[in-house]
């Protein structure tokens, strides 16, 4: 079998990361990236290889292509996967899948009605370590799962990056990185019945720092943070009636673990990886593609629409709107 031929909209900073990490992977290359300027996209792909276009229109129409990775800002993911997919492109799009869950739902439903693959490219649900994670859970050595803790902070702010700093980018930490500690008490817990959230705003109106608390039917609570102010020690604690586990920094990238029981035991779990981290999902989404599969098991169209109507949830409490919302 032929590689699986990947199509790049947008290639920024993420997309040069996924195409280095598709050369750790057998069976994948880069066929096409397509950027609104076309030295950009002859640029990257001097670097990639592939076939270079001037605008996303005929990235998506170019034949020779099994799969369309997004990686614009989130704003723009909208528009740019329901393009692709109407023109019949499997889509694997970068997380925030979106702003919100009505755009969510809209790009679940072209895929649906088109019926082509896609997929949130929330990375860490791949990894292997998540995977130990789910199986750890699972096992019921931990007993009842009743608290997640988890952070991720990152000194952000005063790097002037627009896509962070920009209401009209969706700015801000919740969308950036509070995706990453709200999808693994998703993954954990499923929808919270409750959720109460406190936000700092900036001058220009995105969150700086947000902290949130989720109650669920069965008495749990997760109690997440997530600031872009300064850099936080970015780990996460699953702990059950039997013990916990802690993920080491950085939580939700490849990293080590232990589960500490209530007797005092300890199993660890080493750090055995290389890479950044975005192969797993390729590798998951190529195989969705090829057997004709429309979502993942592992993170499903309803996780990725809950998740989303979880963050509009928490920016209503907080305050937080952007000017391009209807």
């Amino acid at each position: 079998m032929s590689d699986f031929s990947w199509g790049i909209l947008g290639p920024g900073g993420i997309a040069r990361a996924f195409a280095n990490d598709l050369q750790l992977l057998e069976g994948h290359r880069v066929a096409a990236v397509g950027s609104r300027t076309l030295s950009i996209a002859q640029e990257f792909v001097q670097q990639h290889g592939g076939t270079a276009y001037g605008s996303y229109e005929e990235l998506v129409v170019d034949p020779n292509i099994d799969a369309i990775y997004v990686a614009t800002p989130h704003p723009a993911h909208h528009n740019n996967v329901i393009l692709a997919l109407n023109a019949g492109k499997p889509v694997l799009c970068e997380k925030p899948f979106a702003v919100n869950a009505l755009e969510a739902q809209a790009m679940v439903d072209a895929a649906s009605t088109n019926n082509v693959a896609l997929m949130e490219a929330m990375w860490s649900r791949f990894l292997p370590h998540y995977a130990q994670v789910r199986e750890i859970v699972a096992s019921g050595v931990l007993g009842k799962i009743l608290t997640i803790q988890a952070d991720h902070g990152q000194r952000l702010a005063d790097q002037n990056i627009p896509r962070l700093v920009e209401p009209m980018l969706a700015g801000g930490a919740l969308l950036d990185l509070g995706i990453y500690p709200v999808s693994l008490a998703h993954m954990i817990f499923g929808n919270p019945i409750k959720i109460t959230a406190s936000g700092v705003l900036t001058e220009k109106g995105v969150d700086a720092q947000t902290s949130m608390i989720f109650d669920y039917a069965d008495g749990a609570q997760a109690v997440l943070n997530t600031t872009m102010i300064e850099q936080t020690p970015c780990r996460a604690v699953i702990a059950g009636t039997h013990g916990w586990l802690e993920i080491d920094r950085v939580f939700y990238s490849p990293t080590s673990m232990r589960v500490t029981l209530f007797d005092g035991s300890e199993t660890h779990y080493p750090r055995i990886y290389s890479g950044h981290g975005l192969r797993e999902e390729a590798e998951v989404f190529k195989q969705l593609v090829v057997s004709g599969k429309q979502q993942s098991e592992i993170l499903t169209w309803k996780d990725t629409v809950d998740i989303m109507h979880t963050l509009d949830t928490v920016r209503s409490q907080i305050g937080l709107r952007y000017p391009f919302e209807k």
